[in-house]
């Protein structure tokens, strides 16, 4: 009997950083600083919450690293959590991994995309809907914006189906164009920019009227999102040559460099723009832009950046079935997903499915998407995190020596501010609670009926 056709290590340490790199660098950056002006309402607490994420996506860079050289295999948490925990919390992984992991930030990004395109053409504004419906904090809308969305997605979607070497050289080629962008972007705006020092020094009216404390734990969601994607090589680590050198350098040089252009690019933004003209602003850089070069060369940076969004819708789509492909050859996913194409060697079935969801949420209000995103993703990364603790007990466990000092100081400096979120964000943020235990809940009746007869054993992952 022939065996089904496996994935192939073809991917470099370049193309592994550059997917951590096109998934950290999108949608956070590109929209979450007008929303923290804000929330916050000073500058110095706007550059202090980017600093805290900075440490928080290292730190859980460095502790991945160490699982991920363990386990070289594909699936990111979900093959931690489950040889650490049992089946059952590998497929929630796996699960929320689907829908708020790739599916809604693919969603997000594209969103973004056509904000930045709405800066030529206003019917792409997500302020421009055709049709719009609100349940309390939640909400719905569909027009031009969303259009846009889908078809960018539908576009990736169709291009990841036909191998992983084709798709790369694209994702290499958008990786290059970004960074030249971001660089650009900070270097004439510290250079050739007109914008204003004391702009670091005004403060703004809130939006909102949590205290200080409790904001600066619901608004590290929004930056934990803007960082995530550090994680990213490990879902194709069984697609990496030479994974237990690569995975390492791939995940902590890829968040090092984002962390430093993040931190650049939120200078350069309050330099060119006030607090109280950036608050609750999606396309930040369309705006800070025009205040530092003119409306002309911010048509220019508006269009690249649009182009830099759609490096990391093209990285989550490519990433996110190679997860599904690993959990369902566990017997822990659908079927269908575990099944590669034979001339393509992709995971085909997967990537529609992925597609077809991602698309479906471009239809929920931006705001909702990121905290969404944010609640889920930081709750499953603690406990995969955590998982540290065991298995640094077990007998040849390769232990990296960053995450051996002072232990546990690392994985304390992830999970600590984790659930300090988690409180919080449950307290605070009931709707998003409430979207969160209905995805778990909708997870745990399909691992109950449909998956945990058939599953396969925790150590064949």
């Amino acid at each position: 009997m022939a065996s089904s056709p496996s994935l192939l290590r073809q991917l470099g340490l370049f193309s592994a950083i550059a997917l951590v790199v096109s998934n950290m660098i999108g949608t956070g950056i590109f929209t979450t600083t007008g929303f923290l002006a804000g929330q916050l309402g000073a500058p110095n607490l706007v550059l202090i919450i980017w600093l805290v994420g900075a440490c928080f996506a290292l730190a859980g860079a460095f502790c991945y690293s160490e699982l991920g050289i363990n386990f070289p295999a594909s699936g990111g948490e979900y093959v931690y959590l489950t040889r650490a925990y049992g089946p059952t919390w590998g497929f929630m992984s796996g699960w929320v991994s689907f829908f708020a992991g790739f599916s809604a930030p693919i969603a997000a990004a594209a969103l973004a995309f056509s904000d930045y395109l709405g800066y030529f053409f206003p019917a792409l504004r997500q302020d421009s809907a055709w049709w719009r419906v609100q349940w309390g904090d939640v909400g719905m809308q569909f027009g031009g914006a969303q259009f846009c969305a889908a078809g960018l997605v539908l576009v990736f979607t169709i291009l990841n189906l036909f191998g992983v070497q084709f798709i790369a050289r694209i994702q290499n080629a958008l990786t290059s164009v970004k960074i030249l962008v971001m660089v650009a972007f900070i270097a004439m705006g510290f250079t050739i920019g007109t914008g204003d020092w004391s702009h670091l020094a005004q403060t703004t009216e809130r939006t909102v009227t949590t205290s200080i404390p409790a904001q600066f734990a619901i608004s590290l969601f929004w930056i934990y999102v803007a960082y995530s994607g550090w994680n990213a090589a490990t879902y194709v680590a069984e697609e990496l040559r030479r994974p237990e050198r690569n995975l390492p350098l791939a995940l902590t040089a890829g968040t090092a460099l984002v962390a430093v252009l993040y931190l650049l690019f939120n200078v350069v933004f309050i330099y060119a723009v006030p607090l109280s003209e950036m608050k609750n602003v999606i396309a930040i850089g369309s705006l800070t832009a025009k205040a530092l070069w003119g409306s002309e060369v911010a048509g220019i940076f508006s269009g690249l950046l649009a182009v830099s969004l759609m490096s990391t819708v093209n990285a989550m789509v490519t990433i996110g079935p190679r997860l599904y492909y690993a959990m369902a050859k566990n017997k822990a996913f659908l079927p269908v997903a575990g099944k590669i194409h034979p001339e393509w060697r992709t995971p085909v079935p997967a990537i529609l499915f992925q597609g077809a969801c991602a698309m479906l949420m471009t239809l929920f209000s931006f705001g909702l998407l990121i905290v969404y995103i944010g609640f889920l993703l930081n709750f499953f990364a603690l406990l995969a995190v955590a998982s540290l603790l065991k298995f640094r007990r077990r007998e040849g466990w390769q232990k990296l020596g960053v995450v051996s000092f002072a232990w546990p100081l690392m994985p304390a400096l992830f999970v600590l501010p984790g659930i300090w979120m988690t409180i919080y964000g449950a307290l605070l943020a009931p709707a998003i609670s409430i979207a969160s235990a209905l995805t778990l809940a909708a997870g745990a009746l399909v691992y109950h009926f449909k998956i945990r007869p058939n599953a396969g054993s925790a150590d064949a992952v």
